[in-house]
């Protein structure tokens, strides 16, 4: 095979290119290999440092979000000290040391006494930067990514919390349940407290509970204490809303416990929510102090030794480090080469015409899936040439049918054979009519496909579409002996063209119609579903087989290749129907079995631009 590619721009001299520099960067790495290790330990006891001030902070945010002060939080602090090795010290936000875990040990305090302040504290230099904030009811979330959307922390329960009956009771019926999902339905349960110390029944699937087992899911219930606060927090949200002037929210405990809001909130009624929680729980839960870790100050970390290495070792391994990357590349790249000119060759045989042009795939790697796209392509080449040259015979069949219709009756005429009367021209018309509806679905065809189609979108009420197109169809129905009903629409309206709406339900409409036996029946419906309305058009017809269904909105296709026009259509109308569904930004899908009918599915977004 002729190199057409130069020498110097081949991907083996690249690659080998590429390679030397590889080597170059290689044997200058070497010369600083002991400070990369230096640093690497540097990075390691960094990142201890981050998972201790995490480590740290989760446990004084649990002990704030459990206790109204920090009176007790003395002994806590020096303990996560001693088992993190980091001084810890926690002030007030006008920078007032309150505890210092370097601090000699307070004596025991007096009943009525300010929060524990260790002796010497005050002559503690803080930083000017704390490390952070422990607050429970706004969490740091560069500390805590993990915490709820509302910053307030799960621990912080204030008046939710269970009195000792109510968490007996409550973990009394959720153990009944669990023997119940293990003893019925062999499902392994087991009921654990979550950080809020409320009992929670854990499960592999959670969608079985309460389903077959009689054991009533008493966690559904609130308790007095749940009852009590609710009706506080409701109390402090609908004020919130009030002054709003907005209309007052039920609220209600979810899964986990948390207050929700009903499926009418909004981001106004949530802001009020998460400040009524923070204005509830505020009595419950410690003040904000600031929190400083560090090492202690008289530690001395070790200062790192770099050694030079012996000039000639460095030596030997750069030259070992720069053939063995050579070796390799060029192996690599010959490896690589060879399907890329294989692909090469083949795409200039189907630049030449022939389509029959196919790389041999190998592997599995990132030559080989494009190897495998390009036959793919291919494929979908000769497909698409077929397809064309079927479409191209179609059109000139269903043009040479009505136009040699009119050419024969009108030498006829000439010749004096038949009679231009009333009957005559009538069905000239109807064959000039076909010829216009074929005419006007090529043009409509042609402009969706040039991105000329357009769209004058306006609300539009799906309940009076489907009237509309239904009364505009039945006649046709009543003609053909089929029922056209159309259901009670349960979806909303949605921004779109209404004549063009009509136009494709209107295609699916007398396609149903057509296909349906006398005594059959036409349903049209339509309901909202994940963001958009479908819309569906169902007969009782002949059906579709499964192997002609990915084919239905093709153009020109019919199941059946003997259908005369008059019968079966232009053979346009669901390649129309999709089109412009898909320039509403949704599709089309037809579902079908051979005896039993269709079902065609308009799927459209309920927003512009929001359809897959």
């Amino acid at each position: 095979m002729p190199r057409d590619t130069p020498l110097r721009r081949s991907l083996t001299a690249r690659l080998l290119a590429l390679s030397a520099l590889v080597s170059l960067c290689s044997i200058a790495a070497t010369a600083w290999l002991a400070a990369r290790t230096t640093t690497g330990a540097i990075k390691q006891e960094q990142t201890q440092a981050i998972a201790d001030q995490t480590r740290i902070y989760r446990q004084l945010l649990g002990y704030a979000a459990t206790h109204p002060d920090w009176n007790d939080a003395e002994d806590t602090v020096r303990r996560l000290a001693a088992a993190t090795g980091q001084r810890i010290v926690l002030a007030t936000p006008r920078f007032e040391p309150v505890i210092d875990s370097a601090a000699p040990a307070p004596g025991p305090a007096g009943p009525g006494t300010a929060p524990p302040q260790s002796p010497g504290a005050e002559r503690t230099a803080l930083p000017r930067t704390p490390t952070t904030t422990v607050d429970p009811l706004s969490v740091d979330l560069a500390m805590l990514p993990d915490a709820p959307g509302d910053r307030i922390d799960a621990r912080a329960v204030g008046p939710f919390r269970l009195t000792p009956e109510e968490h007996e009771a409550l973990r009394n019926g959720m153990e009944q349940q669990a023997d119940c999902l293990r003893s019925v339905l062999g499902i392994e349960a087991t009921v654990m407290d979550d950080p809020a110390g409320r009992p929670q029944l854990r499960t592999a699937d959670g969608s079985v509970l309460g389903r077959r087992c009689a054991t009533p899911m008493v966690a559904s219930a609130p308790t007095r204490t749940d009852t009590a606060a609710l009706a506080d927090l409701t109390a402090l949200v609908n004020a919130c809303l009030a002054r709003q002037e907005r209309g007052p929210v039920t609220l209600s405990l979810g899964p986990d416990g948390i207050p929700v809001g009903d499926a009418r909130t909004d981001p106004p009624t949530s802001a009020c929510l998460t400040n009524a929680r923070r204005q509830q729980l505020v009595q419950y839960v410690a003040p904000p102090m600031l929190l400083f870790v560090g090492a202690p100050a008289d530690t001395v970390g070790p200062t790192p030794v770099l050694t030079a290495a012996h000039p000639g070792r460095i030596t030997e391994v750069s030259a070992a480090v720069l053939v063995v990357t050579v070796a390799v590349t060029v192996a690599v790249g010959l490896r690589l080469s060879r399907p890329l000119h294989a692909l090469t060759h083949a795409a200039r045989r189907m630049t030449d015409g022939d389509l029959s042009a196919r790389v041999r795939v190998t592997g599995r790697n990132e030559i080989s899936g494009l190897a495998a796209a390009f036959n793919a392509m291919a494929e979908r080449r000769g497909e698409l040439e077929e397809l064309r040259k079927a479409m191209v015979g179609d059109i000139a069949h269903e043009l040479r049918t009505p136009l040699s219709n009119i050419r024969g009756w009108l030498e006829a005429v000439e010749d004096g054979v038949a009679t231009a009367d009333r009957a005559l021209t009538g069905s000239l018309l109807e064959e000039a009519v076909l010829l216009q509806h074929l005419v006007d679905d090529l043009r409509d065809l042609a402009a969706a496909d040039a991105g000329e189609l357009s769209l004058y979108r306006e609300p539009v009420d799906i309940d009076e579409l489907l009237t509309q197109v239904a009364n505009a169809h039945g006649a046709q129905a009543q003609a053909s002996g089929v029922t056209l009903a159309v259901e009670p629409a349960t979806a909303p309206e949605v921004f779109a063209d209404p004549v063009r709406l009509r136009q494709a339900l209107g295609n699916l409409v007398s396609n149903a119609v057509r296909h349906t036996p006398s005594g059959g029946t036409v349903t049209l419906r339509a309901r909202a579903e994940n963001h958009s309305v479908l819309i569906d058009v169902a007969d009782t017809g002949s059906g579709i087989a499964a192997a002609d269904l990915p084919l239905v909105f093709e153009r020109f296709w019919r199941a059946e290749r003997s259908r005369s026009r008059r019968s079966g259509g232009s053979g346009l109308g669901l390649a129309i129907v999709r089109k412009i569904a898909e320039l509403h930004d949704g599709g089309v899908e037809v579902a079908s079995t051979v005896g039993v009918g269709a079902v065609f599915t308009v799927r459209l977004p309920l927003e512009p631009g929001t359809g897959g």
